[in-house]
């Protein structure tokens, strides 16, 4: 069990950096989430309680002052310890610029645990963020200067514990040269796919020529440039169809298609089915709808 409090902003009006989704849980003994992913970088951080993240087949246990980061696309699972389970709040960051503030941190694939001291100046943020829930103009600036506020909080105290996890390059042999590549490739695609580039920009970041990057595509992840980016792109629409209220427009565009017909093609060339026929199927299976509490947000500011 979960009492949950989420804020889902519908639609980014920033490009290079802006804030996604936020939000606090009080979480049950054994109360789990995933396995799973994510669109977006994911900054959790542990207000109270214990419980275990686990990304790349490594478990990290957890306590109260602790956080972690949960990158796009990385399946990870955590759950709640069954005697002390934790309650923790978490910000959800996008557009071309995240991953480089979020390198500023200090954390990335290969540091995704830190430690700071600021935990009730972050939970203040955060239900603060919480209650702003309408879709003006000055509330998405608001909000955006409150993003940055939990980034500056953080940062002046954070204390990165070193983790060396099985991420997902390091099976890419260094000795033909292309590991380099594949991992460059990874996180430019990472944080460029909503941009809409295609071969010729990912070429250009590494530069190699169009056929040189089909050929280390093919030899080290056994797919096109092209194809891959495009499954990368519909796997990240599927997340938002079932974790958003966004329409099927905006994902389109959030996951760097030009127009809703071409989307439309791309997705059901992938899954036999159109974005509408997806979310429909799927939220008939699991999703529920979270709202938040003006009442609940009270009791936790004061808790």
């Amino acid at each position: 069990m979960e009492d949950s409090y989420v804020l889902q902003l519908q639609e980014p009006k920033f490009r290079e950096f802006y804030l996604s989704y936020s939000g606090y849980a009080q979480c049950g003994p054994l109360h789990c989430y995933g396995p799973a992913s994510r669109p977006h970088y994911l900054i959790h951080f542990v207000v109270k309680g214990k419980g275990m993240y686990q990304v790349s087949g490594q478990k990290h246990y957890l306590t109260a002052g602790q956080g972690f980061l949960i990158e796009p696309g990385t399946q990870t699972f955590y759950q709640a310890d069954k005697d002390d389970p934790w309650s923790y709040l978490w910000i959800g960051v996008g557009g071309t610029n995240a991953g480089k503030y979020i390198r500023d941190i200090g954390l990335n694939s290969e540091q995704l645990i830190f430690r700071s001291e600021s935990g009730e100046e972050l939970k203040k943020i955060v239900l603060d963020i919480l209650k702003h829930t309408e879709s003006t103009t000055s509330n998405l600036y608001y909000l955006q200067g409150r993003l940055y506020d939990f980034f500056s909080v953080l940062t002046k105290d954070v204390v990165i514990d070193t983790y060396l996890g099985n991420t997902k390059e390091k099976k890419y042999g260094k000795e033909n040269g292309y590991g380099e590549y594949i991992k460059e490739a990874m996180a430019f695609i990472k944080n460029e796919y909503a941009c809409g580039i295609g071969v010729q920009e990912l070429a250009e970041h590494l530069n190699v020529n169009r056929s040189y990057l089909y050929t280390i595509f093919m030899n080290e992840l056994h797919i096109s440039p092209k194809d891959f980016l495009q499954k990368y792109r519909i796997t990240r629409a599927r997340e938002l169809l079932v974790l958003t209220e966004l329409s099927v427009e905006s994902i389109g565009k959030s996951c760097g298609y030009g127009n809703a017909e071409r989307f439309a093609r791309a997705f059901k060339h992938e899954t036999g089915l159109t974005p509408t026929q997806f979310r429909r199927q799927d939220r008939s299976k699991n999703r529920r709808n979270l709202e938040v509490s003006e009442d609940g947000l009270e009791q936790l500011l004061n808790s």
